[in-house]
């Protein structure tokens, strides 16, 4: 295995360790209230995982965006992983195709992330004293995961072929 390798796998194990957190952690919390007759009164607060979210978001109806929060947050990303196998141990015909097709695959991890991240801006600039968003530390595993996971995957190499 070439050093460039064994750097991908050590930073393609770490990206899975981050990933776990990622998922079950606290990502968002939303809070808003009202005032009325000069009383506060909270109408949500609500904190939601990635896991979280997409249960709640399966228990209300919305298959939809549920099953892409699935596919991009969980499915991609163990996909990634799984098929990194072959191509670090040799053990797979077409490993260059593989490989280019993982550093395709890998930007789309960063998809739940990215809206996540767009989802905060939007409340934040938008925010009122009623109204907050706070990044939990969830979304910094999961951010962390994306980042660390898109660079082992650039520096992976296809092992070399076995034939002559």
């Amino acid at each position: 295995m070439t050093q460039r390798n064994l750097l991908a796998l050590v930073l393609s194990l770490l990206s899975l360790a981050l990933l776990w957190p990622g998922l079950t952690e606290p990502v968002l919390t939303i809070r808003a209230s009202i005032e009325m007759f000069g009383v506060e009164r909270e109408l949500t607060n609500e904190t939601r995982s990635v896991v979280g979210a997409i249960r709640s978001l399966h228990d209300s109806g919305n298959d939809f965006v549920a099953g892409l929060i699935l596919l991009f947050s969980v499915l991609v990303p163990l996909t990634k992983a799984l098929l990194a196998l072959p191509i670090l141990f040799g053990g797979a015909a077409g490993r260059e195709r593989l490989t280019r097709f993982l550093q395709a695959i890998s930007k789309w991890s960063m998809a739940v992330g990215f809206a996540v991240g767009l989802l905060l801006a939007l409340l934040v600039a938008r925010g009122t004293a009623n109204l907050s968003a706070i990044a939990g530390p969830g979304f910094y595993y999961f951010t962390a995961y994306c980042l660390v996971s898109n660079a082992a995957f650039q520096l992976l190499q296809p092992a070399p072929s076995s034939r002559a």
